[in-house]
């Protein structure tokens, strides 16, 4: 098994690096090609973070383990919106002054609703998957019309501040952007398959290692992304980091895994993930949207030390679940 162990904490490693590579020669190359800042936030950057959680989900489908490829989008989300969004509001707190943003968390409530009505039955079928495709494929013709406008917007302003201190060239963009995928690919294939020989050696199923070692790993390039723009003072872009991973995570990234290989679904998935995942994004709607008025959603200190307790105690709960 150690060289299991190896597989993962290498594996881990080189994901985040080449999930960093990727996002940044993505924005770039987008930048040179006269993309809107406003777009290279909500897609990019928003969904960048996300190519992580999609490699190792669809390669776990195709290698015919189901439980990693949806626990390790569903931990994924609980893990962004508990453990990285309470850490990054922990460092600073975060003011939600973008609309589009705010625009974005009642969908995410949406999404993560169609999400429960569908594994409602114990088994995510292709129908289901083709439908969370479909409903991801009109949510991006949505932002992708919202960027195109090119109205004024906070998270636009972040990104152009951003994407300044981060400038190259077209060509080192794509040369960033090819070797972030490729490294990406294989540092995936390197995890899923010690994440697995782990399980099967102690005994713990594949969904467990997906919604804890496997989600907190293809998380991490969200925590260092989010925790920089928060202590820059970039805000929007840390909350943005979230929601858009959390709706790729959900449609994307699950719609595509299940189309791959139809997914039977363990009743403490919607029991007990699912409803983990939904409390914490009812949560997170209610202190960030904002109801008394425009430019009023925050997250404080308090709340985000209430998300990392709610984290922790999921992480207890799994415990003994499997004890």
């Amino acid at each position: 098994m150690s060289l299991a162990i190896i597989a993962v904490v290498c594996g881990l490693i080189l994901l985040v690096w080449s999930a960093d590579r990727f996002v940044t020669g993505a924005a770039c190359m987008a930048e040179h090609l006269g993309m809107p800042p406003l777009l290279i936030g909500m897609v990019v950057v928003g969904f960048g973070t996300s190519a992580p959680e999609m490699v190792v989900s669809v390669l776990a489908s195709v290698q015919g383990n189901p439980g990693i490829a949806l626990g390790n989008a569903y931990g994924s989300n609980i893990t962004n919106i508990a453990l990285i969004l309470g850490l990054t509001a922990l460092i600073s707190p975060i003011a939600v002054r973008s609309q589009v943003l705010r625009k974005e968390l009642p969908l995410l409530v949406l999404v993560t609703g169609l999400a429960g009505w569908q594994l409602y039955d114990g088994e995510l079928s292709r129908m289901d998957a083709v439908v969370l495709l479909l409903v991801f494929a009109a949510l991006m013709a949505w932002i992708i019309q919202h960027g195109l406008r090119r109205k004024r917007d906070h998270l636009g302003d972040e990104v152009t501040s951003a994407m300044s201190d981060q400038a190259m060239s077209l060509q080192q963009a794509s040369f960033t952007l090819v070797l972030g995928l490729v490294l990406l690919i294989v540092s995936s294939r390197v995890l899923v398959w010690g994440a697995v020989e782990i399980a099967h050696s102690l005994g713990i199923s594949d969904l467990i290692i997906g919604l804890t070692i496997i989600a907190i790993g293809t998380s991490l390039p969200e925590l260092a992304s989010s925790v920089i723009a928060a202590r820059r003072g970039k805000h929007d872009i840390a909350l943005g980091n979230i929601l858009g991973s959390n709706i790729f995570n959900t449609l994307a990234v699950v719609g595509i895994a299940g189309s791959i290989h139809p997914l039977t679904v363990a009743a403490e998935v919607f029991s007990r993930d699912l409803l983990v995942m939904a409390a914490l994004t009812v949560s997170l709607f209610v202190i960030g949207y904002g109801f008394r008025g425009p430019g009023t959603g925050r997250i404080n200190r308090i709340e985000a030390a209430l998300l990392l307790l709610a984290y922790l105690l999921y992480l207890v709960y799994l415990f003994f679940s499997i004890t």
